[in-house]
Formats: structure tokens, C-alpha cells, sequence
């Protein structure tokens, strides 16, 4: 079950903005120090997320109570999430260990260190950027004329740390006097070249202090609360926690006689006054977690929006350096993130803080991994990056899907034992090590037979195929002479095992092949399993016109088999419940659940590395597109295939593609970019003929859909070219009205108007066979 993150404890009046002029007081030494025998404390305070799998977490769990009890850490909290929950939240070990052992939980505050250089300073540097008061690539110089005698670094090489600036300076020259800090860094001889190597620079970000602050008139530390912690509703987050806050705190080490507690540890960022672009703030867990959502959400959080979607992208672009990839703020996969897991995504960011915290954001995993720390308490002498690289791996492989094959083979194949197997299957079956289901079911099982659906059992051919073998197994081809099994074929066999990668799309033939197969198994009275596996374009979206033909026409027909409306919205375990109910079949199909999906996931949010069904659809953008242009394919316009770019493009020999790119770009299509284009296809329509017309990028997943940009498409192609085959598009469509529509001019959602009943009507019938949440 999921449960979406808890709002945080409201501060006490006046708690939101907690900064103030001057450094909080030294504590007063603490009582005698004396030895205690701390036990590891497993405060396992929010089981919120997956609960199928009591181990799920154990591994997690036995990596972080294994450091602390190695002496790493006195404890820790680690929180993991998504961008709309939280699937764990826990605290462990101990908060402190001295001057008298207090147990870790959840609402304790940390200080943050490093993380302060993403968290505030280059969020407030990139909401600048937002408004159009700071420029990236504009020399610092150019916001503090008083380093114009520095070489001319930018705001850009600042926040990537490749200025020259050095590391630090000695600690006599910082003080609270903003102005005298910003004279002696004006004197610093640089150690490189701005731009010419990378060089982690607390100096750097202290520069980044005060351009936020002279642009912005007021510190640090206001406009970061008032334009970034504020609005995304981080009400425990800032610099100098005020006494409530301090006495939740995790201490650190000792500062003249007492132990740093709601005080900030770095010695330079004390100096400054607590304040610094460096280092200072405090915050939780929870306030953590949301500042990580917004960014998973591109910059945004219930409701409220810190920079603009673009601006995060430029915020988290990769960029190089000599020490590898950086982005602006965050570390990518430079050598100096140690504590990066190696299964994060190539756009995953990241940070860590000296004090023994981190956080990993991956946007294409939608994952976040949080670990917040005391490490250095109470002597300084922790260490726990090796822990946190740990963690964020074992994260990410807790939360991976397990597809239908992944937990049979969990299973041990218990499910199959005994059985005598004909397998419907191709190269797209495979478990999460790539081992093919074809291969893991013949080691484990019976297999008497093997039959394969269109594009054969490799799923790389095109047209009719025939019969073959494999491994001394006979294979059925139910895409050539027969789309069905034969009687002879089934000899012997008393279960159908079924494992194919569907797309989620009416048209695409393997809903068809399992259809007749389950008819079969039906009339022949044999078991009918199906290993499930997600619905790639998400299991969410419900779009385009019900097939209208009648039930003799589908009978007949192999493409369009069942009254679906173009994108059901289904895996394929749940369209074998679907096709058995309205069938109806005297027949109930065994499922072999996915564990871990989630409806609203496309495929590469699951983990899974994707293995083509078929030849032209080879990656997760052809399949995202797929629905779109897939549904111009049955007209007189090459859709790529033939190209390196299967339906990613519509081109024709008698097409603009800049006129093309000017009308589509004026509709507005949402959530996609088109550009001109020009490809000589060696196959399929206008093969061996320059065509010319555009190239289709989806740029928001979020808002795109394909099936207007569908009609889109046409639209334009009807405006402009009567030679453009029209009523082709109906092969695929097969729905009369909205063709007719089309043809009259009529805008998207008048064509959608002529299918919104029957749509609405086939949501209600789909609800009885959904098996995910």
C-alpha cells in the first residue's frame, strides 16, 4: 500500500524564517563524559510503501545497522521515495552517543554541511536564473564589481566548480563582515585558469552567497526560506534553527568545551555567522524528502512552483569537467561522488555533506535516496560513504519491478511442477538478468512445444514465418501457414504458458495471438498461465476510438480482434481477464502477478532494461510514439521503418517538412517537438526514395498525448496534400465518425467527441480486470 508523505510539524510562530544577524550562543560544557554501551536502535518509524515482501528491506536494513555497529555512524535516517510517496522512512542507531546515548528518530535535525551548496545556494542561484535577473554565463565580476581584478570566472563555472577559486583560505580571514570577506577573496591568487579543471570550492559557493544576495537585497538565508524551503512547504529547513529546532538536533563534535548542537560544524560557515553558500543549513528527513519530490516533479510540489521545468533541466544537465560530469550544483558521476550507486541512471544528481549526509535524485527511475547522518560524532572519526553508496543500490533494487518470469523463478517454478508446457513466447520474454523465459522454462519445466506470434521467435522478422525448432524443441510459428495451434502441435501439452511483451495498443497483434490461444486452451480444456509483464506506456491512460467492428468482422480479423479502444490502458494478464470475461471463454487464466509496478509508470521508471518485441519498436521512445504514429502507418507515408528512426518520423517523397513543422508548430501540440527531416528508407513504403517531413521528439511524457498528436498530424497531412491516402488511416482507426471529422476540418476535440461514450462506457467494463492498483 501507498502512502504519500506526512506533512511535517509546524514551527512555533515566526519559525519559518529562522535566521538572524548573529551566531547562535556556545552551549555550556556538558556533564562528565563517560563510557556507555549504546545498543543499535531500529526505529523503523513510516511503513509506508510496498509490504508484499517482508524482506524487501532487510538487506537495506543489515548493510546501515552493520556500520553503525562497525562504528561509521552512531545512527542514521534513510528515507526512500518517489515523486508522490514515501516507501521508507527509518531511523536507526542512536542520535547521540555522549555525553549520554539518545535513540535516532525520525524528526532529529541535521546539519546539512555540503548539502547546503545544492539545497539553498544553487536553488537560489537557478530561481534567479528563472526570473531573468542572473545570467549563467555572465562573469561574477559583472553582480560584484569588487572581484573584477579575479580572472573572469562565471556564475556557471561557480556552481560547477571549475572558477580556479581554491578549496578554502585560512580561517582568520572569515568573520561576519560581509564586506571585508569579499575584499580578501578579491585578493586570492587563483589555482587554475577559470574553466580549466575542476577544483571543490567552498570559496566558489561563498562567491554564489553574495551575488544571490546582492540581486536578491536581503541574505542568503531569508531568500532561500522565502523562495525555496516556503514555498514547497520545508518548514524545519534553514540556516540558525532557532531553540525548538536546536534541541531536536543531531550533535557533532566538541566546540570549545560542549557539543556542536544546532550549531554548524563547518569552522568557515561558523566564522561567517552561521550564514554561508557553502554550508549552515539545518533541516529533517520529511523536509527533505519534499524539497527531493519538487525536484522529481521538475520544480514544483503541491501546487507551488520554485523554477520552471526548463530551468530544472539546465539545473541538472550533465556537464564535463576533469574530474567527470557535473551539473550545476549537484554532483552527476564525478569521481569526487563516492557515494554514488552505480544502478542510479546516467541523469541521477546528487550531493553529500561532510557531517554524513547525502541525497540521490534519479528522475528517470523516479527515485529518490536519502541518508542523513552524524557521522562525525562524537570524535570526527566517522565514515560513511562506502554506506551510502550501499544503500542507494540496495534501494534501487528493492524498488525494482519483478515481472511475471522474475517471480516464477522466485518461486523456484513451484507453480509449473508437474505441468507439460506449450510456451507462447519471443526473445522480448526475459527475467532481469536477460535470460530469456524460452531458456529458464525449458532448464526448470516440460516444455513439449514452443510457439511464437508475429516477428518470430527472435521477434526480428518481418512477414510470414515458418515452422523451425530450438534446442531440440519443436516451434510453431502462429504467423504464417495458421494463428492458431494446431491440434498436432498440442499433443502432449496440458498447460499454455504465455510470456510475450506487449505495448499497450489495440492494432499491435500479440493481444490477438493470446485471444486464440486462450479459445484454444478453453475448448481443449487446458491450463492457460500467463506471466505478466507492465504495460509500457503506463497502465493509466485510457485513449482513441473502441473498435466498432462487428463480431463477425473480428472473428476474422487478426489486427483488430476485440471492441478495445485504441490504448487500453492494460497489461497483458489483465487483457487475458478482460478477453475471458466478454468472450466469453469457459476459462480462468492463472496470472503470474508483476510485483513492484506501478500503474502510472512507463517502462523506464520500472528498472527493466527493454528487450524489442519487434523489430522496429527498439526502444522506449519508438514505443512511446508508437500509438501516435503507428496510427498513420496503414496510409501512403514511410513512419521510419526502414530508417534508424521506426516511428519517430512521417515523411513522404511529396512532403514540406519545414511547411509541415510551421503548422504543427502553430496547434501547439502539447508535450511534443517536431523538426524537418529528410530519410531514404531501404524498406517498406517508399523504400529507396528520398522522402522528406518531420522528425517527432516527445519533450513533456507528462502531458503528451499521442493520440492527438495523432490527428494532428493527419489534419495537417489532409490540409496539405490531397495526394496524403486519408481513408488508409481508418485500417488502424477503425472508427467511421472521427474519419469523417477529420475530413470536415473539425478541431481534436470534436473528433474525440465522437468516440467520448463508447470510451467512457469500456473504463467501466475495464475496471473488473485490473489487477494493480
Amino acid at each position: 500500500m501507498r502512502r504519500a508523505l506526512r506533512a511535517s510539524l509546524v514551527l512555533a510562530p515566526l519559525g519559518l524564517l529562522y535566521c538572524h544577524a548573529t551566531p547562535p550562543a556556545v552551549a555550556p560544557p556538558p556533564p562528565p563524559i563517560v563510557d556507555a554501551a549504546v545498543p543499535i536502535v531500529d526505529a523503523a518509524i513510516a511503513d509506508a510503501g510496498p509490504k508484499e515482501d517482508p524482506q524487501r528491506w532487510a538487506a537495506l536494513d543489515a548493510v546501515v545497522t552493520g556500520a553503525i555497529a562497525a562504528g561509521k555512524m552512531p545512527g542514521c535516517v534513510v528515507v526512500v521515495g518517489r515523486h508522490d510517496e514515501i516507501v521508507l522512512e527509518r531511523a536507526y542507531g542512536s542520535k547521540a552517543l555522549l555525553p549520554a546515548p539518545r535513540p535516532m528518530t525520525a524528526d532529529t535535525v541535521f546539519d546539512l554541511a555540503s548539502l547546503t551548496k545544492p539545497v539553498a545556494t544553487a536553488s537560489s542561484v537557478m530561481v534567479l536564473v528563472d526570473r531573468g535577473k542572473l545570467d549563467l554565463d555572465a562573469k561574477a565580476s559583472r553582480y560584484l564589481p569588487e572581484l573584477a581584478s579575479l580572472p573572469p570566472f562565471t556564475v556557471r563555472q561557480l556552481l560547477l566548480h571549475t572558477s580556479g577559486l581554491p578549496a578554502g583560505t585560512p580561517l582568520s580571514r572569515w568573520s561576519t563582515d560581509r564586506a571585508q570577506v569579499l575584499a580578501h577573496i578579491a585578493t586570492i591568487k587563483p589555482k587554475t585558469q577559470p574553466g580549466e579543471r575542476f577544483e571543490y570550492s567552498d570559496v566558489g559557493y561563498v562567491v554564489l552567497q553574495q551575488i544571490v544576495e546582492r540581486i536578491g537585497a536581503t541574505t542568503l538565508a531569508t531568500f532561500a526560506s522565502e523562495n525555496v524551503f516556503a514555498p514547497l512547504g520545508m518548514t524545519e529547513t534553514g540556516f540558525l534553527p532557532p531553540e525548538g529546532l536546536r534541541a531536536r538536533s543531531a550533535p557533532t563534535e566538541m566546540r570549545d568545551g560542549g557539543f556542536m548542537q544546532g550549531e554548524v560544524h563547518d569552522p568557515r560557515a561558523f566564522a561567517l555567522g552561521g550564514v554561508a553558500g557553502h554550508a549552515g543549513v539545518f533541516s529533517t528527513a520529511r523536509d527533505l524528502a519534499r524539497f527531493a519530490q519538487a525536484l522529481l516533479r521538475r520544480g514544483e510540489l503541491d501546487g507551488q512552483r520554485i523554477f520552471s521545468a526548463p530551468t530544472f533541466e539546465r539545473m541538472i544537465a550533465k556537464e564535463p569537467t576533469s574530474k567527470g560530469g557535473r551539473a550545476l550544483g549537484w554532483d552527476v558521476d564525478s569521481s569526487f561522488a563516492t557515494h554514488r550507486s552505480p544502478l542510479l541512471g546516467p541523469r541521477a544528481f546528487g550531493h553529500g555533506g561532510y557531517t554524513g549526509t547525502a541525497l540521490w535524485i534519479d528522475p528517470d527511475k523516479d527515485l529518490f535516496v536519502l541518508f542523513l547522518s552524524n557521522r562525525v560524532h562524537p570524535d570526527g572519526k566517522g565514515a560513511v560513504n562506502p554506506t551510502i553508496g550501499e544503500v542507494a543500490t540496495l534501494a534501487t533494487t528493492a524498488l525494482q519491478v519483478q515481472t511475471g518470469i522474475d517471480v516464477l523463478v522466485a518461486e523456484k517454478f513451484r507453480r509449473l511442477e508437474g505441468a507439460h508446457v506449450g510456451l507462447v513466447t519471443n526473445a522480448s520474454a526475459k527475467d532481469r538478468t536477460g535470460a530469456a523465459t524460452v531458456d529458464l522454462l525449458k532448464a526448470n519445466v516440460d516444455v513439449r512445444a514452443i510457439f511464437t506470434p508475429e516477428h518470430g521467435l527472435g521477434g526480428d522478422k518481418e512477414g510470414n514465418i515458418g515452422d523451425s525448432t530450438y534446442a531440440g524443441t519443436p516451434v510453431h510459428s502462429l504467423y504464417g501457414e495458421r494463428f492458431t495451434p494446431s491440434a498436432a502441435s498440442l499433443d502432449g501439452v496440458d498447460t499454455i504458458v504465455f510470456d510475450l511483451q506487449d505495448v499497450g495498443m489495440r492494432f499491435y497483434t500479440y493481444g490477438s495471438t493470446m485471444k486464440r490461444a486462450l479459445k484454444l486452451a478453453a475448448d481443449r480444456h487446458l491450463r492457460f498461465v500467463v506471466l505478466d509483464r507492465p504495460n509500457p506506456v503506463n497502465g493509466l491512460d485510457v485513449q482513441g476510438p473502441v473498435l466498432g467492428d462487428s463480431e463477425e468482422q473480428m472473428a476474422k480479423a487478426f489486427v483488430n480482434y476485440h471492441p478495445l479502444p485504441l490504448r487500453h490502458g492494460l497489461t497483458i494478464g489483465e487483457l487475458a481477464g478482460l478477453l475471458v470475461t466478454e468472450t466469453p471463454l469457459a476459462i480462468t487464466p492463472e496470472i503470474v502477478k508483476i510485483s513492484g509496478w506501478r500503474r502510472e509508470d512507463a517502462f523506464d521508471a520500472t528498472g527493466l532494461a527493454w528487450s524489442a518485441p519487434s523489430p522496429n519498436l527498439r526502444s522506449t521512445k519508438a514505443v512511446a510514439l508508437y500509438p501516435a504514429i503507428g496510427l498513420l502507418e496503414s496510409t501512403n507515408v514511410s513512419v521510419g521503418r526502414g530508417t534508424d528512426s521506426p516511428f519517430e518520423i512521417v515523411a513522404a517523397p511529396w512532403m514540406d517538412g519545414p511547411a509541415m513543422v510551421a503548422k504543427l508548430e502553430a496547434l501547439h501540440v502539447a508535450g511534443v517537438s517536431f523538426a524537418r527531416t529528410e530519410v531514404t528508407p531501404t524498406s517498406s513504403v517508399h523504400a529507396r526514395k528520398l522522402c522528406r517531413g518531420i522528425r517527432v521528439t516527445i519533450t513533456d511524457p507528462s502531458t503528451f498525448e499521442p493520440i492527438r498528436t495523432a490527428f494532428a498530424i493527419a489534419g495537417v497531412l489532409h490540409e496539405l496534400y490531397p495526394q496524403w491516402d486519408v481513408d488508409g488511416m481508418n485500417k488502424m482507426l477503425r472508427w467511421t465518425p472521427a474519419l469523417a471529422a477529420l475530413k470536415a476540418g473539425r478541431g481534436i476535440a470534436d473528433i474525440e467527441a465522437t468516440w467520448a461514450t463508447e470510451l467512457a462506457a469500456f473504463k467501466l467494463r475495464r475496471e473488473r480486470a485490473l489487477l494493480y492498483p
